[in-house]
């Protein structure tokens, strides 16, 4: 196991909604206090969506992802910053033509999905590595696309998180990494539970595990009820670990959560009870290989 345990929360993402809890962070101001005491309450890095202050919705805008991290900084927070490139990845086919998008599309040019990312120049960004249907739509990331956004997160000195949501989509990374478009030590991330995806069970996380390449850094987390027994799993088998909003609104079987800290402050009892110590944003740095703050 890590000699020190790197929490990550994404404190609100792009899917769930207010309406399905009243605490979740919209506004800039709002995203970049819960990440502020996420890191009081354990986390050593703070993913981060924005989304259209007015509709909740998930957004671009480079403006407010400005204002989250100066927000942060300005705070005092030294948490490691990640920022996704995963909007814009999102394709409804038509009811009538299916080639054509229908409403709820968001595909977008992948030069315009990492526009932030080379301004902004985060220590960490996600990229998707998976093309599949999820609920009702599809998504869709394929090798150009992500070769692209790739050689835009190098450019920018940006360390590039693979998501991993399948075990095709390890294949395309170690791809990636015998191209040199991917760098190590490459951090992966396994997304387990997401309909259609990799099951959240200890036979899955597993095998994705035994495939890994050598010389890498990795972490698994579980959507909604699974997100609790993935994060101790993960712990257990040698990975880091991830909670937040964007991944659970309930801190407990049919209990809202009351902040992004509340669920933290809950993993972090499971690591440290498991055996297990945090690492701060400092030692988070040095574990992954960035710079210091």
């Amino acid at each position: 196991m890590p000699q020190k345990t790197i929490l990550t929360c994404p404190v609100t993402g792009n899917v769930t909604m207010p309406s399905q809890n009243e605490n979740l962070p919209v506004k800039p101001a709002e995203i970049a206090q819960a990440a502020v005491d996420a890191g009081k309450a354990g986390a050593a890095v703070a993913h981060i969506h924005v989304r259209d202050p007015e509709t909740a919705k998930g957004s671009m805008d480079v403006s407010l992802y400005r204002e989250v991290i100066d927000r942060i900084r300005d705070a005092g927070s030294e948490i490691v910053i990640n920022l996704t490139t995963g909007e814009g990845q999102r394709f409804v086919p038509g009811e009538d033509e299916p080639k054509v998008a229908g409403p709820g599309t968001t595909l977008a040019p992948p030069a315009l999905r990492v526009t932030h990312v080379k301004e902004l120049k985060p220590e960490i960004c996600t990229l998707d590595f998976n093309t599949m249907v999820n609920q009702t739509w599809t998504v869709i990331n394929t090798p150009p696309t992500l070769e692209v956004m790739a050689n835009a997160a190098n450019e920018a000195g940006s360390k590039p998180e693979i998501e991993i949501f399948d075990s095709g989509d390890l294949n395309m990374a170690k791809d990636f990494i015998a191209r040199g478009i991917l760098n190590p030590p490459v951090m992966f991330q396994f997304v387990m539970g997401i309909n259609f995806g990799a099951a959240a069970n200890p036979q899955t996380l597993t095998y994705l595990v035994s495939q890994l390449p050598e010389d890498c850094i990795w972490a698994a987390f579980g959507i909604g009820r699974h997100s609790y027994p993935m994060l101790a799993l993960s712990y257990l088998m040698g990975g880091h670990v991830r909670i937040g909003m964007e991944d659970t609104i309930y801190v407990a079987k049919g209990e809202l959560a009351k902040s992004n800290a509340q669920l933290v402050e809950k993993a972090v009892g499971i690591v440290e009870n498991l055996g297990g110590s945090m690492a701060t944003p400092t030692e988070a740095r040095e574990i992954i290989g960035l710079k210091p703050l």
